[in-house]
């Protein structure tokens, strides 16, 4: 497994994630059932998407796969609280091709500075090394245990459904 930075404890330095208008993930709480929102994407995207999340683990980081809604989402969770995977989420408004990641198995995680340096708060890393981009919201509950071991665990189905997005350092 190929580490450049830890999404767990900080030892880097990480940029802006995407904004919260392409895809709201609702979780009101312990117990409740995730909701992804449905985006706008090309056939190509979709379809890429809905492979990904046939194929996705049926655990994560130890976790079990849990339901979404709808069930037809482009998305999947994790535990309780969840981990949520989003499929299709857009590019991060302030993304520069200057921008740092944390490669974790050959993927590029884009994360706010905020968000690195601060376990206490939910992490959403978004793979813009992958397209259609994909999104983790990673509750704090899983910050210094599993969070690098549950995006090195996706790895391999996003980089066999997923093409080239972005490149970042």
């Amino acid at each position: 497994m190929q580490l450049s930075r830890r999404l767990g404890p900080s030892t880097g330095r990480g940029v802006v994630a995407s904004g919260a208008a392409a895809v709201v993930l609702a979780l009101a709480g312990c117990s409740s059932t995730p909701t992804i929102d449905d985006v706008e994407l090309s056939a190509a995207d979709r379809a890429a998407c809905e492979s990904l999340v046939a194929d996705l683990p049926d655990t994560l980081a130890g976790l079990d796969r849990r339901d979404v809604e709808p069930a037809d989402a482009l998305g999947a969770a994790w535990g309780d609280p969840a981990y949520v995977l989003t499929c299709g989420v857009a590019e991060p408004g302030d993304y520069e091709p200057t921008a740092e990641c944390n490669v974790i198995d050959g993927v590029g995680w884009y994360v706010t500075d905020d968000q690195l340096s601060d376990q206490g708060e939910d992490a959403t890393p978004i793979a813009l090394s992958l397209r259609p981009y994909v999104e983790v919201s990673v509750p704090a509950d899983y910050r210094t245990e599993g969070i690098d071991r549950a995006l090195a665990e996706l790895a391999p189905a996003l980089k066999e459904h997923l093409g080239e997005g972005l490149s970042c350092l």
